[in-house]
């Protein structure tokens, strides 16, 4: 039996199930952006028969979405910046979301 890793953080169930895949899908939204984008002008001009009409543009963004859910490399990924984001918030205790919010502009 290996030992565990003294370098790899314990992650709460929370963290793993439910944290991290959130981030998951935040991300591979914006790595599907074609399909995506595909998808919401197909729903847009099909108004209420889009459940018919945009079936292929449907089809296309569940796989790339379910391609990059099931890739181990990219949950490492996206588990290594929340534990980063998490590291900084212990630091600092400034949690991201407020330090990614952008100034107002003025007018």
């Amino acid at each position: 039996m290996d030992p565990p890793k003294a370098e790899e953080p314990h992650l709460r169930h929370v963290e793993r199930d439910v944290l991290i895949p959130k981030m998951m899908r935040e991300k591979a939204k914006e790595r599907c952006v074609q399909q995506v984008d595909a998808f919401n002008v197909c729903c847009k001009d099909s108004g209420f028969f889009m459940v018919f009409k945009c079936r292929e543009e449907n089809a296309a963004l569940k796989e790339c979405l379910t391609q990059h859910y099931r890739d181990p490399v990219f949950f490492e990924e996206c588990k290594q910046e929340y534990l980063k984001e998490k590291l900084q918030y212990e630091q600092t205790g400034v949690p991201t979301k407020s330090r990614k919010q952008k100034l107002p502009t003025s007018m």
